[in-house]
């Protein structure tokens, strides 16, 4: 893939403008500062320097995450990646049972995350982000009519029309609540369907996931704007290319299912303690959990 097009494609991607979360999740950091972790520490009666509180979620936040949602994005980007290349190099056959065979592989992929997402709040504002990059694509992304006459690129053009059709149809079934639709996996789907490399798409995963913390710390005025900029270039790269690190070679655990089979098939030498998605922190689990019995609340989650 062209490095040009990938750095246009993360230029786009990461518009703060798109629904990425940030609008209406906070992932926990709103139940965490009103129960008090901004506050005052037990050993002294001195305030916590907001700096180092924010950053130390940040850091214990993308831990979690990178653990729990790498390993669905990486098998959902392959999920799509195999699919259009099945069409694109001729290897299907039966169209509509090639997209009855993804949307089963999907659908069991995403059902896998939906039982490993501990709390109702996470997997509420899971569900809402997920559709809505699904969305973006068919509205922001795919190629209006007007501009296919301009193509010059045949094989691109037919990727990008198998996309958009792979996108539309899993679309409609989560619309139509076949499917969740979780973020993690939209995720892996929208950027196999841009043609961005699974690399970069999990290390643009991880750096939203922190640029919406960061973003909600603003909302919430617990960070200034000039301060979030700060975290951003001098804490959160370090943060992200750390856990990128340690989590790249987790997988979900299953490969895909055949045609017809709703039972997930495990993957031959997994060693699921050591390669499986886990939660590293359990505080923020139970911190995020009661964000709905907070008195008054900014965001959905």
């Amino acid at each position: 893939m062209d490095s040009d097009y990938e750095a246009y494609i993360l230029l786009l991607l990461s518009d703060g403008n798109l629904p990425t979360g940030s609008f209406v999740a906070s992932s926990g950091l709103e139940s965490y500062v009103t129960h008090g972790f901004f506050g005052a520490s037990s050993s002294t009666s001195q305030p916590k320097d907001k700096l180092s509180a924010t950053t130390n979620f940040i850091r214990d936040s993308l831990a979690t995450y990178a653990r729990s949602a790498l390993p669905f994005v990486y098998d959902a980007h392959k999920l799509a990646e195999d699919f259009l290349s099945e069409y694109m190099h001729g290897v299907a056959v039966n169209r509509g049972e090639d997209m009855e065979s993804a949307e089963a592989d999907f659908t069991a992929l995403d059902n896998l995350y939906e039982a490993m997402t501990l709390n109702d709040v996470v997997r509420r504002a899971s569900k809402a982000q997920g559709v809505a990059l699904l969305t973006l694509f068919s509205k922001g992304f795919s190629k209006p009519p007007a501009l296919r006459a301009f193509t010059t690129d045949l094989n691109a053009a037919r990727r990008e029309e198998l996309a958009t059709k792979l996108v539309d149809h899993l679309k409609l079934q989560i619309r139509r609540e076949r499917i969740l639709g979780h973020l993690p996996t939209c995720w892996g789907v929208l950027t196999a369907a841009l043609n961005l490399s699974l690399e970069r798409s999990q290390f643009l995963h991880l750096f939203l996931h922190a640029r919406n913390l960061l973003s909600a710390s603003v909302r919430l005025n617990t960070l200034g704007p000039y301060a979030a900029q700060q975290l951003l270039l001098h804490a959160v790269r370090p943060l992200v290319e750390i856990e990128m690190q340690n989590c790249k070679h987790l997988r979900s655990g299953y490969l895909r299912p055949s045609l017809g089979n709703a039972e997930p098939l495990p993957l031959d030498g997994l060693d699921e303690t050591l390669h499986g998605p886990a939660n590293t922190w359990p505080l923020g689990e139970i911190l995020a959990a009661r964000h709905d019995l907070q008195h008054s609340r900014i965001f959905n989650s």
